[in-house]
This record gives structure tokens, C-alpha cells and sequence, in this order.
């Protein structure tokens, strides 16, 4: 596998589908609630992925910011009206890219 960054394109070693299954599992991936296997996996993906990388960044960003905001809170998992319209917007994010 290449270490190299990269676009989705047609050459591409991850296509869009590879990055929706990434998305589906990060959640789980953050919260340490995934097998060690799955996980080698996803920072397999990962590592040869920018568009992930940054997406990954982003979402690691939010959860310490919204941790800073409400400290004392505990952390709720997003309803899945909300999961569903973030999966949507993430699809249609590659698929603009590769189309």
C-alpha cells in the first residue's frame, strides 16, 4: 500500500465506498470499541487516506471542543436522524470529488 496522500480518483486504492465503511465504523474506532483487527484496519485506511485523515482530525477536534464546553455533561451519542444526515453529507462530499 501506498504511504503516499492522495485524491479519490479512478486509480484510487480506497474508493468512496472503502471511506463511507471508514465513516460507519469511527465512532465505535474513537471510542475504543472496535476489535484490535478492525481498528489495524481503519488506521490502515487511514494513513493512505488525506480526505479521511482530515475528516478524522476535524471530528477529534469537535469532540474535545464540545468536551471543553460542557465538561460536567456526559457524552450522548448522536441520535441516528442526525448520524443518517452525516452519512449523507460524507457520500455526497466523495462523490462529487470522484464524479
Amino acid at each position: 500500500m501506498s504511504t503516499s496522500k492522495h485524491e479519490h480518483g479512478p486509480a484510487d486504492p480506497h474508493p468512496p465506498d472503502a471511506c463511507l465503511e471508514v465513516f460507519e465504523r469511527l465512532s465505535e474506532y474513537l471510542d475504543g470499541e472496535l476489535s484490535p483487527q478492525d481498528c489495524a484496519e481503519i488506521q490502515e485506511h487511514i494513513r493512505d487516506c488525506q480526505q479521511c485523515v482530515a475528516f478524522v482530525e476535524s471530528l477529534k477536534t469537535s469532540i474535545r471542543a464540545s468536551r471543553e464546553l460542557r465538561p460536567h455533561e456526559p457524552v450522548q451519542e448522536l441520535p441516528e436522524a442526525i448520524k443518517a444526515k452525516l452519512k449523507a453529507i460524507w457520500k455526497a462530499s466523495l462523490l462529487r470529488r470522484t464524479g
